[in-house]
């Protein structure tokens, strides 16, 4: 006896179109959290006459934070590209050295970079430039000494060798990006190594690593605050030196810190703006 059996077939239900409306779960809370602090604090800056003098004072500090992290971010561009061509190069000394070079640095702490740059390194090599310049007639070698001898130089010198080794690591990262067949392209039609990494495989993996450039210049602009360990007047720096004189601890640092918030909320924004302008398009 044959048993029929129905078969009922059943459109997959469509949950009902959902009304655009505000969403607790999606609000920006951390963008309300910041705005929040911000406007308080710069009620209370004009408002009160401890914050308006603790502004004033630690005004003094940003010049040299922005210089600060200029030079030495620009010395850690040049130093990274060295290093990163030497993680990719199969010349066994050169990428040795390099290797070497970031696994070393990127295994000790920028403080202690720093520290070691300054008390142990800087002085010997600045009486060096210093001794060769003064006995050779070259005045830019004992300038450079000087230079090199002095805080700004010290922490310059240190901030760029410790950021060398981790930008090293996004330029080689960016150039492993770019296909193999880019680089036997380019030797097929008669360049030389050298020739295709500058002329074929380095603009196309700059382009790729500019959003983590841009990364590691705020976070070096924050670092930046480590070389007031070495005595370099910037911000952090200024502003233990009115705590210290004030005891004013709450507005100093309250202030010290929405300065340091503004400038890397700034940077931030120009950081977006040029990944969305460098952005390969998709599709």
């Amino acid at each position: 006896m044959a048993v029929s059996v129905e078969t009922q077939t059943t459109s997959p239900s469509v949950p009902p179109p959902q009304r655009a409306g505000w969403n607790w779960r999606t609000w920006p809370w951390w963008a309300v959290l910041l705005g929040t602090f911000g406007l308080w604090t710069v009620v209370a800056i004009l408002y009160s006459p401890d914050y308006q003098a603790t502004v004033r004072f630690l005004f003094r500090g940003i010049p040299v934070t922005l210089q600060l992290t200029v030079i030495a971010y620009s010395i850690a561009l040049i130093l990274g590209l060295i290093a990163g061509l030497g993680r990719v190069s199969r010349n066994v000394i050169f990428y040795n050295l390099s290797t070497l070079y970031v696994e070393f640095i990127r295994g000790v702490p920028l403080l202690v970079v720093l520290f070691y740059v300054a008390f142990v390194a800087a002085p010997p090599v600045g009486d060096a430039l210093i001794g060769a310049g003064q006995g050779w007639g070259i005045p830019p070698l004992v300038q450079l000494g000087r230079l090199i001898r002095s805080e700004m130089g010290r922490a310059v010198t240190g901030l760029a060798i410790g950021y060398g080794a981790y930008l090293a690591e996004v330029y080689r990262a960016g150039i492993e990006s770019i296909p193999k067949g880019q680089m036997e392209a380019a030797r097929s039609l008669g360049m030389t190594y050298w020739q295709a990494m500058r002329l074929v495989i380095l603009p196309q993996a700059i382009r790729n690593v500019l959003p983590p450039l841009g990364n590691d210049f705020i976070a070096m602009l924050k670092d930046t605050a480590l070389a007031s360990a070495i005595a370099v007047p910037e911000l952090m720096y200024v502003g233990r030196q009115r705590a210290a004189g004030t005891f004013r601890y709450f507005e100093v640092y309250n202030t010290v810190a929405l300065l340091y918030l503004a400038m890397t909320l700034l940077l931030s924004l120009l950081v977006r703006t040029l990944e969305r302008r460098t952005a390969i398009p998709r599709g």
